[in-house]
């Protein structure tokens, strides 16, 4: 007997929107999204502690943490997030603008093709990639 998630893929694109790869790996949903609340929710799950403290020793390596540096290793955890869940999607994997940005057009888009950069040094190609703008 088909479950309703099976019966919703037939008629459906199922999205993850979620930072769990368990939950991801269990739904195999078509595409996954990232956004802050999401990344927060999955970092307090402890399943990226190694990741956070090995980004964390890079940027102390340099000194002191900046603001800088501080922006700098929440971008490359949520590219390296989303790159965990795309294992796991053979679609696209989203990720959110911060919306603090989104009344700032150049700040977005400069944000925007900074986590579109990360994704790309990690070996995702551009057509997986879907960065989302924060809208008010």
């Amino acid at each position: 007997m088909p479950t309703w998630l099976s019966q919703l893929k037939q008629h459906s694109t199922v999205v993850a929107d979620t930072g769990d790869v368990q939950a991801v790996r269990r739904f195999a949903p078509q595409d996954a999204t990232t956004n802050p609340s999401l990344v927060l929710k999955a970092m307090q799950s402890g399943h990226y502690d190694t990741l956070l403290n090995d980004l964390c020793t890079t940027a102390m390596a340099t000194g002191l943490p900046t603001p800088k540096a501080i922006e700098d290793v929440c971008d490359r955890l949520v590219v390296a997030i989303g790159c965990s869940l795309m294992r796991y999607v053979p679609g696209r994997i989203s990720s959110e603008v911060d919306a603090r940005l989104s009344f700032d057009t150049q700040a977005s888009m400069m944000k925007a093709r900074r986590l579109t950069a990360l994704y790309e040094a990690a070996g995702v190609s551009r057509d997986r990639i879907l960065i989302k703008l924060a809208a008010t």
